[in-house]
């Protein structure tokens, strides 16, 4: 067993097997800082998007299905790209990775700000997909290698967690002023500043790390999982608002089959785009679908709280905001508080117990109603009070899970998949939810006398459509038109936040039965073998920019 003094001062202690792990020192919390502002500038720009639906609806006029994908795009191309990214990051270098994400995240903002058509935003959304796909792996898996003592690691990973969390909190804010005092391509041009400061602040700061062992990417792979992802999400948008017929049914069996076959490919594959060997962990492989699960009926409710708080209700942007503010400062609170919690119970009872309360949060939901602003933003309050609680206490431990389940070398790939997990689950929640919610207003906004037709198709592609076809009718026809609308709403929004009662508390179930007698992996487990097998096998090193994990190669920050 050898030891070295880093840099800044904090000693870190490797080699054989039974060494305890290296202990971050200021410079590794510094670059933690650093790591995570992609995640709160994530967070905010989905938050903040939900708040401009009304506005956007306004200026650009997007069919009900445009404004799904203008949603949604996002979520799926970068589900579908993270595995492909963060094999990337493995192989040519997490940081350089992180870097070239965030220029191209700057470059797609403002073609999303300026978009002059839906279409427009729809291709800019896609392309802020793809280059979010190269955020999220990079600063998950250099955190993975930065702190490898388990209980920092995992207060670490409650820290980036609540990035998201604090995002979410600053967005509803800061886009309700930015919607009130400017236009809506505003929210876009926010994210300019913070990639700046990241690009300044991450060479600085963050040493870079990859895995040396990594061979070529399989371009078959990446296409068979971007393939596998988009025929499923369409066959599900397309069941979910159009019933069933031959296109959708035939778009999931494609989508499906090309899943399979990814499947076996990475099987067969010397370097795989996932290591499906870390599916053989059942921590790790129910940690991953409880983050689904939960992420589904989280972003899925946000995608129509938001309308119902401005639309329904009549709040304005900036008081919408605050109406979700005190649930998602709770969510941050409670993602630190996760990881001293973790180290006193089991991980299926904060677990369960945790989602038990988010499903309690939903149900409240379910009782709002489309005339009486007071009580909705009363139950809005409660209800997000109660899922920000749950949600900040589950997703942080669930996360902890899966990356203490991965050996070092192949940080990336978990964290791959974690962020895979997150992100389909987002954006699965605002089709599915989204589609659901959609096709019950459509099928329940009853006709007004005095309403054309074709006024009241245009009322049913959406909510937005309906104020500005209410607006245009004024009197007593326009009123009735806009309190039937309302009306149709809430009874749909009533009807998701019910599915997502099913949801979260089938996870509770899920995490209470499946991660029983498992312990807490991500503070009270050694590291998994094969960690220990590469460590003792590799020469002991000293000086400041040695690697952490001898399997790693960790470049000093330049």
């Amino acid at each position: 067993m050898s030891s070295a003094k880093a840099g800044n001062g904090a000693t870190h202690t490797h080699g054989g097997t039974g060494s305890p792990p290296a202990l971050a020192g200021p410079r590794e919390w510094a670059a933690l800082a650093v790591l995570v502002l992609p995640v709160v500038l994530i967070s905010v720009d989905m938050t903040v998007l939900g708040f401009a639906v009304p506005a956007l609806s306004e200026a650009l006029s997007p069919s009900s299905g445009q404004l799904l994908w203008i949603i949604d795009i996002y979520g799926f191309i970068l589900a579908g790209l993270l595995i492909t990214m963060g094999s990337l990051g493995d192989r040519i270098g997490r940081r350089r990775l992180l870097m070239i994400g965030s220029a191209a995240f700057g470059a797609a903002s403002l073609l999303a700000a300026f978009a002059p058509n839906a279409e427009t935003l729809i291709l800019a959304r896609a392309l802020l997909g793809v280059a979010g796909a190269s955020l999220m792996p990079s600063t998950l898996s250099l955190l993975r290698n930065i702190f490898l003592d388990p209980r920092q690691r995992l207060l670490a990973i409650a820290i980036w967690a609540s990035g998201f969390s604090g995002g979410a909190a600053l967005g509803p804010i800061l886009g309700g002023w930015l919607l009130e005092q400017f236009f809506w391509g505003s929210v876009f041009l926010i994210n300019l500043p913070v990639m700046a400061l990241i690009l300044i602040l991450v060479p600085l700061l963050v040493r870079e790390s990859r895995n040396p062992d990594s061979g070529r990417i399989d371009m078959l792979s990446v296409v068979l999982s971007l393939g596998a992802m988009l025929p499923v999400v369409f066959g599900i948008k397309k069941l979910a608002t159009g019933g069933l017929d031959l296109l959708p049914v035939v778009s999931l069996v494609f989508g499906l089959t090309l899943g399979y076959l990814f499947v076996r490919r990475q099987r067969a594959l010397k370097d795989p785009l996932i290591d499906v060997h870390l599916f053989r962990s059942r921590v790790f492989s129910v940690a991953v679908v409880t983050n689904l699960m939960i992420v589904f009926s989280l972003v899925g409710s946000l995608f129509f709280l938001t309308q119902y708080l401005q639309l329904v209700l009549g709040v304005s942007p900036m008081r919408a905001g605050m109406v979700l503010l005190p649930g998602l400062v709770l969510s941050i609170v409670a993602g630190l508080v996760a990881a001293r919690v973790a180290r006193h119970l089991s991980l299926s009872t904060v677990i369960g117990v945790s989602l038990i309360v988010t499903a309690a949060g939903f149900g409240a939901l379910v009782l709002t109603p489309a005339d009486d602003v007071t009580r909705g933003v009363g139950l809005v309050i409660t209800a997000f009070v109660l899922i920000s609680l749950g949600t900040g206490f589950a997703e942080t431990l669930t996360n902890g899970a899966i990356m203490s389940a991965a050996p070092p070398k192949r940080a990336g790939a978990a964290s791959a998949i974690s962020e895979t997990a997150y992100e389909m689950g987002g954006a699965l929640g605002v089709a599915v939810l989204g589609s659901v919610l959609t096709a019950f207003y459509r099928g329940h906004l009853t006709e007004v006398d005095g309403v054309s037709d074709s006024a009241t198709e245009a009322a049913r592609e959406t909510l937005g459509g309906a104020a500005n076809t209410a607006a245009d009718l004024g009197g007593p026809a326009g009123e009735a038109l806009m309190d039937s609308a309302r009306l149709a709403f809430t009874d749909g929004m009533h009807l998701t936040s019910a599915i997502a009662v099913v949801i979260v508390l089938a996870a509770a179930a899920q995490a209470w039965f499946l991660l029983r007698g498992h312990g807490n992996p991500a503070v009270d487990t050694p590291e998994p073998e094969a960690f220990h097998q590469e460590a003792s096998e590799a020469p002991a090193t000293t000086g400041a920019s040695e690697a952490p994990v001898a399997v790693e190669t960790n470049e000093p920050a330049k």
